[in-house]
């Protein structure tokens, strides 16, 4: 039989409680045997309780967050059944002052858990944590609201002499009924963000031809005889600001630096850019695509095509809701270059596995560079960043410092292992493929791309140069001799 001690005093019973918590959480009996349960300290604790959940939910929810009582009643609801719980064990044992101690022990257990948690988001929202903790935090605060529960029933049954299936059926049925619990109750927080549906606006709607129509009718003529590159930047989701970002930096950094200005185009999905940029989705990147082929000189312009979103195995992200996208998958980018008639291609795709779109997008004329190998995720997909791992350590600093492509990747795989390395991520592993025409010509049009640079073709590359120089030679001497 449990014996409870009479009340001292309210501070006397407040230090008893707050022990008695710590040791609840060990899953220790010796918690029952310091508890002072009395209806004070029920309802300073519930109060306390109450103003810890209260305070964890307002830091979730931010700036934007407003109070929800509809939170606060569910947050009350698992100490009145604590409440109730105690009440059947006081009868059921003859012992009233039973009555309080499972309510009581919940409480301080919960307010001391939910301080705790304050601590932990309070140093999430200053980007104090390491980034590897991030994906277990919130399964971390789910399993102490359960045990909390659970250490509750734990010490109880075991001081009782409760038979062990008994003991078991509860602790499971407590388990599962606190999971799902626990999940379902997030879309009740007590402080609330409350979502606005994504809209588009009528100016939007129809200014989205004319957007698309002059970025279109912008695209210059290639000169002939001359190298020009062209860029097509396309930013998939709209959700996140930083696929935005990094696409208006990357043209702006290549029209400028590179000389792409007059033969550039982007394309963006973000509730920002409805009424000035052209949206992304298959049928304004096909237009763009054939509006390029249409420019370029097939034999020496080239393109350099840079996607950046959210992906998965075979998928590459368009997302602009409210409209309904369809994803880009490697087959129908593979048949849209195909119809385009564009030659020369480098393409760049950062997301996470876009090594899978490798295989389907390989030529002999294509260069094809991945954030990511098919089976790994890529990372850097903040809407507090302004690039991606990726666009960041390839466009903003390689490309900035090496004079040719394989260098630049190059650098640019070591700097994103380095900061994978660093934040515990899996390396995400970059690709890069070239094909056996744009290997021998890459050298060439790289002339174009890094005027500044002293890039000299390949050993491979001037045998070919000669070879086809020596047959123009044996041509025009047969030539002659057949008119002789």
């Amino acid at each position: 039989m449990i014996d409870l001690k009479p009340s001292i005093n309210f501070w006397h019973d407040l230090k008893s409680n707050q022990r008695a918590g710590i040791w609840l959480f060990l899953g220790s009996r010796k918690s029952l045997q310091i508890v002072r349960p009395s209806i004070l300290q029920l309802v300073f604790w519930g109060v306390l309780g109450g103003c810890a959940n209260t305070l964890f939910s307002w830091l979730v929810a931010g700036d934007g967050g407003v109070f929800n009582r509809q939170g606060l009643v569910s947050y009350a609801l698992w100490p009145f059944i604590a409440l109730i719980v105690g009440i059947f064990l006081s009868q059921r044992t003859n012992n009233s002052r039973l009555m309080l101690v499972p309510a009581l022990l919940w409480l301080v257990l919960d307010t001391h858990i939910m301080l705790f948690q304050c601590l932990v988001q309070y140093l999430g929202n200053l980007d104090y944590l390491p980034n590897i903790l991030y994906d277990y935090i919130p399964t971390l605060f789910i399993l102490l609201f359960v045990w909390q529960s659970l250490a509750v029933i734990w010490v109880i049954s075991r001081e009782l002499k409760w038979p062990w299936w008994e003991r078991a059926l509860i602790m499971l049925a407590t388990f599962f009924t606190l999971s799902v619990w626990q999940v379902s109750i997030k879309d009740q927080p007590i402080w609330k963000v409350e979502e606005t549906p994504p809209t588009l606006s009528e100016n939007a709607l129809y200014d989205q031809s004319r957007v698309l129509n002059k970025a279109l009718e912008q695209v210059q003529f290639g000169e002939f005889a001359q190298t020009h590159w062209y860029f097509l930047g396309v930013g998939g989701a709209s959700y996140q600001d930083v696929f935005k970002f990094e696409i208006e930096r990357i043209k702006e950094q290549f029209d400028t630096r590179f000389g792409t200005f007059g033969r550039s185009m982007e394309l963006i999905n973000n509730p920002d850019t409805t009424t000035e940029i052209p949206i992304a989705s298959r049928t304004s990147m096909e237009m763009a695509l054939r509006r390029m082929g249409q420019q370029m000189n097939r034999e020496s312009d080239v393109l350099f095509l840079y996607m950046t979103s959210h992906g998965l195995p075979n998928q590459f992200e368009m997302e602009n809701a409210p409209i309904d996208l369809n994803d880009v998958d490697p087959k129908w980018l593979r048949e849209t270059l195909d119809k385009s008639g564009i030659r020369w291609k480098v393409i760049v795709i950062s997301a996470c596995y876009s090594g899978s779109f490798i295989p389907a997008l390989q030529s002999p004329d294509t260069l094809i560079i991945t954030a990511s190998a098919a089976d790994r995720a890529s990372f850097g997909c903040s809407s507090e960043s302004d690039y991606t791992y990726f666009g960041r350590a390839f466009f903003d600093q390689a490309m900035r410092e090496q004079t040719t492509m394989k260098s630049a990747f190059s650098q640019a795989s070591e700097t994103v292992a380095k900061w994978e390395s660093a934040q515990g991520f899996e390396p995400s592993e970059p690709q890069w493929v070239i094909g056996k025409n744009m290997e021998l010509m890459l050298p060439q049009l790289e002339k174009h791309l890094f005027p500044q640079s002293n890039v000299q073709p390949t050993a491979q590359a001037i045998r070919h140069i000669e070879n086809d120089a020596l047959n123009s030679q044996l041509d025009q001497t047969k030539s002659m001799s057949a008119t002789h």
